[in-house]
């Protein structure tokens, strides 16, 4: 045999070498996925809008700014799931608050509420740390498109009740527009989560002045 036999030989015979070291452990024909970083099955979620590890402060703004108005932060569910918990990655607590009618909750794409939790203002007392909020009633989530809601209400201080954020600003919403903005605020006034929302009218607002996206994960 030729060398350039030989060296083409050995080029293939390394060539499937490594295709066997990538299929092992594997289904036949299928090779094995390289590391693409963490996933929330690695810490007992379903979903997540991002790595709890990455997830910064962010202030809860003032009452004025903040309370009443439905803050939305959009996930994308690739498999269907039954969905029990909202996490929330609580920072910080003000133990002077006085909050009442707070509530997380659950949309679909065309705006319906398919679940919402009781009241989490006892909760938003206690503990800063990760911690799940039961939905009232939870709901099989077919794959698509949904946002996690949070409604504030009640007297807190500025910079004292904080919550753990993925994303600041309007930078999380780049490329994006209404009624898909991946995070925004919507209506005033509100006491609790409305039964419907117009997505069209997601605004900014408030988040360009520096209330930063949410972490949230699913259970």
């Amino acid at each position: 045999m030729s060398s350039y036999a030989l060296a083409k030989q050995g080029l293939e015979d390394e060539r499937l070498s490594l295709e066997e070291t990538a299929t092992a452990g594997g289904p036949p024909g299928q090779a094995a996925r390289g590391f693409d970083g963490p996933r929330p099955q690695d810490q007992n979620l379903l979903a997540w809008t991002g790595d709890p590890n990455d997830a910064g402060h962010v202030t809860a703004q003032s009452v004025a700014g903040v309370a009443g108005r439905v803050t939305l932060v959009r996930i994308v569910l690739r498999e269907e799931i039954t969905w029990s918990n909202i996490w929330l990655g609580l920072a910080g607590i003000d133990p002077n608050a006085s909050l009442s009618n707070c509530y997380l909750g659950v949309y679909d794409a065309t705006g319906a509420l398919r679940a919402s939790t009781a009241d989490i203002s006892p909760q938003l007392m206690t503990e800063p740390i990760a911690k799940p909020f039961a939905l009232a009633k939870p709901f099989t989530a077919a794959p698509g498109t949904y946002f996690v809601a949070l409604l504030l209400n009640g007297n807190w201080a500025t910079n004292a009740l904080t919550l753990k954020s993925t994303g600041a600003g309007i930078s999380v919403n780049a490329g994006l527009t209404p009624p898909n903005l991946r995070y925004s605020t919507l209506l005033t006034g509100q006491t609790s989560l409305p039964a419907g929302l117009n997505l069209a009218e997601q605004s900014t607002s408030t988040i360009n002045t520096g209330w930063a996206s949410q972490w949230y994960g699913i259970s």
